[in-house]
């Protein structure tokens, strides 16, 4: 897949780590249904590779679906096995570069300006910033556009419906949502109240949209 053109399309990827694996598929399955394009399972989850696994089969084969939280060459090879078509990493590692031998696009994390250049010889397709919030927010982000206008950024950590507004104008070219987002769901809790979350987000990420093609 072309994970680029893939975020600067949908904006948005979901993060789903649960303890429950069941509700995790089901959390991953409802969020596609919701029209969230991009789902992230992260691999600290529950059984998270046997979700992985379960959700390809629901999904089919062509509808994007990352692991998360890669971090070694055994996790992206089991990633790749498992049926996911691309991978996201917290860090610079291993990881990265077996994603990529493998053919799976990798959004790669990053937090200084020396890390985004590190990472271009790992091959990211894009890049992660991680922890945003921690990091400084949008105002961290618009400041390391400066040096780096042409890098995909997609922020990670502490988006919740107002931050990815605001890291989309500041121009993020995706935000990665997790809790603010996936709730409880994926351990269990309400479908209905994800649904309702997913919808409200992507609102704000097809208005950015719309407001960026209107510009």
């Amino acid at each position: 897949m072309d994970l680029r053109a893939a975020l600067a399309a949908h904006r948005l990827i979901a993060i789903v780590r649960g303890t429950d694996p069941e509700a995790a598929v089901r959390t991953v399955l409802t969020l596609a249904e919701e029209g969230v394009e991009l789902i992230e399972v992260s691999l600290t989850g529950a059984d998270a590779l046997s979700v992985i696994e379960r959700a390809r089969k629901e999904l089919g084969p062509d509808r994007p679906l990352g692991a998360g939280t890669v971090l070694t060459a055994d996790d992206a090879r089991a990633a790749r096995r498992a049926g996911a078509n691309f991978a996201v990493t917290p860090a610079l590692g291993d990881g990265i570069r077996e994603a990529h031998r493998l053919g799976l696009p990798v959004l790669a994390g990053v937090l200084t300006p020396t890390e985004i250049v590190a990472a271009r010889p790992f091959g990211a397709a894009a890049l992660k910033i991680f922890p945003a919030a921690e990091a400084g927010g949008p105002a961290y982000l618009k400041a390391l556009r400066g040096p780096f206008p042409h890098e995909v950024f997609v922020p990670v950590g502490g988006v919740d419906e107002v931050a990815a507004r605001e890291y989309l104008d500041a121009g993020a070219t995706a935000v990665g949502v997790g809790s603010p987002l996936v709730g409880d769901a994926a351990d269990g809790g309400s479908l209905t109240a994800l649904r309702a979350r997913a919808r409200a987000l992507l609102a704000v990420v097809q208005m950015n949209s719309l407001a960026g093609e209107a510009s």
